[in-house]
């Protein structure tokens, strides 16, 4: 179990009642206070938030440190552990919670459900207990006298406790529920009417939200539903990561992926072709966008949703990690007029976030920016934004023309995919407006061929392109955990003069990072700007290799160079550059 907090003292010989002498003597409205104080010492909440917070908090007659949690303004993590350091409570791990839940005879599951307490281990005489809420004297008071044992407490995170008390105390409740109308053997071929009623259930609907809130509340940026031969596989996708989590019952399968596909305003009935779709949901006092994607596997339908979740976007490019030189070279070119900006890597590479900031940098009343996406990742201010609809025959190409008979100055292109979207990109950037627009690449580098490739004229290229970007995303190393460590032989050898230190860092994993060592990504870039010898190349179709001589010759920056100094600079670790872009 994590133990937080400089004054927290050992939980292992105390008992409840030690505990709560530590601070009887305090109202609860001090301890609060003393929490709040320490939320803001530490960085988390600005003063601004917590006036804000303050404010719901009299509003809905909330506590606090509760009205900032719904509000998404403290996370589970930094309130579980502001809350050890003034109680010198310890918070417990995914991992302290038991595979099978105890003393189920002895306390009634409605009463843990509702107090938001928990049995995580019984031994002798002791009863370890994991709870939410460390002011709640009652509950742990109840237990000692109904389990006639000694309790001592522990702080659960909201997050992990919900996760873990469904595993433990809902999936056999739900379970009943369900097989009361399900032919578990029936599979797919499930009658539509019934799966419907099914999927309308209160366990069902349960399982849903609480799978959404956890990824939420995980920050991952996907989550997957697939079906296996024995059961249902749930993973998210956390810093460009898959993780396994919690599975809900097997025979409920069908029963999730039609709810999901109810909220998504999907046909249930159709489950021979992919489908997608979009819902919000609200979530602590703001409202999420979730994309949805179902399509059918072997064992089943699966289902995708990428969480939007725009307070977790920083639309700054200090923010995304681009070096300052980069970032100088980029305002460059949005300072321009006309010309064209691509930006290229792979998918999930962060390319439509970077373009987003550039949005949000040259955005003002005097221009008229519009973009053209599929789909549209986020909603931005002041900025007009088409989705893209091919069944009707809204394409890239199409849209992008009548866009240029709307006035505009600046054109957001989400993806170049083919030759004519490519030709008309290029028109309109020859023809005084500014175009951004994303493609597939491995680097700046292969854009400009890539482009010749599609059709586009090198000399219209020549004329138009004002520079070139690629990226990737990378894992941050927690700043709290990290430890330096010589760089090894082998990348000595391999990376030579290039290595700008001979020490790099390393993940540990800690309180502050769930124990995972990595918080939050930062991007990896190249930037090729277009020079009078770059244009000559062009006109004379050289290739690639030729193209990257050139670069070499100009001290063009790989993103191996720009990586290389985020690992000198402790952002990353070594393993983590070589698993995003290889030795290069």
């Amino acid at each position: 179990m994590e133990h937080s907090g400089g004054g927290a003292r050992s939980m292992g010989q105390s008992s409840m009642t030690a505990v709560l002498d530590q601070f009887s003597h305090e109202a609860d409205d001090v301890l609060v206070e003393r929490v709040l104080n320490a939320l803001v010492t530490r960085g988390v909440l600005t003063v601004q938030a917590l006036e804000r917070g303050r404010r719901a908090a009299v509003e809905s007659g909330e506590r606090h440190d509760r009205a900032l949690n719904k509000l998404g303004l403290v996370p589970d993590t930094a309130l579980a552990e502001a809350w050890s350091a003034v109680t010198g409570l310890r918070i417990v791990t995914i991992d302290d919670y038991p595979e099978e839940a105890l003393l189920t005879e002895t306390l009634p599951v409605p009463f843990l459900d509702h107090a938001k307490a928990m049995p995580i281990r019984v031994d002798g005489e002791t009863l370890h207990l994991a709870m939410v809420d460390p002011l709640d004297r009652f509950t742990p008071a109840a237990i000692e006298e109904k389990a006639s044992l000694t309790v001592i407490p522990f702080l659960a995170r909201p997050g992990d406790f919900a996760a873990a008390f469904a595993r433990l105390y809902h999936s056999s409740a739900d379970q009943g529920d369900i097989e009361q109308g399900l032919d578990v053997g029936s599979g797919l071929y499930l009658d539509v009417e019934r799966l419907r009623d099914l999927a309308s259930d209160a366990p069902v609907i349960r399982i849903v939200n609480r799978l959404i809130d956890q990824a939420i509340e995980r920050k991952a940026s996907d989550l997957h539903i697939s079906g296996t031969r024995t059961g249902v596989r749930i993973r998210y996708r956390i810093d460009g990561i898959l993780q396994d989590a919690e599975t809900p019952p097997a025979h409920l399968h069908a029963a999730i992926i039609s709810r999901l596909k109810i909220m998504a305003g999907l046909d249930i009935a159709e489950r021979r072709l992919p489908q997608d779709g979009r819902m919000r949901v609200p979530w602590r006092g703001r409202e999420i966008d979730l994309r949805v994607s179902t399509m059918p596997h072997l064992n089943g339908e699966g289902a995708v949703l990428r969480v939007l979740d725009r307070s977790n976007i920083r639309l700054d490019f200090e923010d995304l990690g681009l070096s300052p030189l980069l970032i100088g070279l980029l305002r460059h070119v949005l300072s321009q007029t006309h010309g064209l900006l691509l930006v290229t890597g792979p998918t999930g590479s962060g390319k439509t976030t970077t373009l987003y900031a550039a949005l949000e940098a040259i955005a003002s009343p005097e221009l008229n920016v519009v973009t053209v996406e599929d789909p549209i990742e986020y909603q931005l201010g002041g900025v007009n934004q088409i989705q893209v609809n091919r069944k009707i025959g809204l394409d890239f190409a199409s849209t992008l023309r009548a866009v240029l008979r709307q006035d505009p100055d600046v054109i957001m292109v989400g993806e170049i995919r083919d030759g004519e979207t490519a030709a008309v990109a290029n028109q309109a950037a020859l023809t005084g407006h500014l175009v951004l627009a994303t493609l597939h690449t491995n680097n700046a580098l292969a854009a400009l061929p890539r482009l010749i490739d599609m059709g586009v004229e090198p000399y219209l290229l020549a004329s138009t392109v004002r520079a070139s970007m690629a990226q990737r995303l990378a894992r941050r190393l927690c700043q709290s955990c990290r430890e330096p460590q010589p760089i090894t032989p082998f990348f000595q050898d391999l990376w030579g003069s290039r290595l700008k230190s001979e020490f790099c860092f390393h993940s540990v994993g800690c309180a502050s990072c769930g124990g995972l060592g990595h918080a939050g990504r930062v991007a990896i870039a190249e930037f090729m700007p277009m020079t009078a010898s770059f244009r000559s190349h062009l006109l004379r179709q050289a290739d690639e290799t030729t193209l990257s001589r050139e670069a070499q010759s100009e001290g063009f920056e790989t993103m191996l160079d720009d990586g290389l100094a985020k690992v000198a600079a402790g952002l990353i670790g070594m393993d983590e550059l070589v698993r995003i872009i290889g030795s290069m």
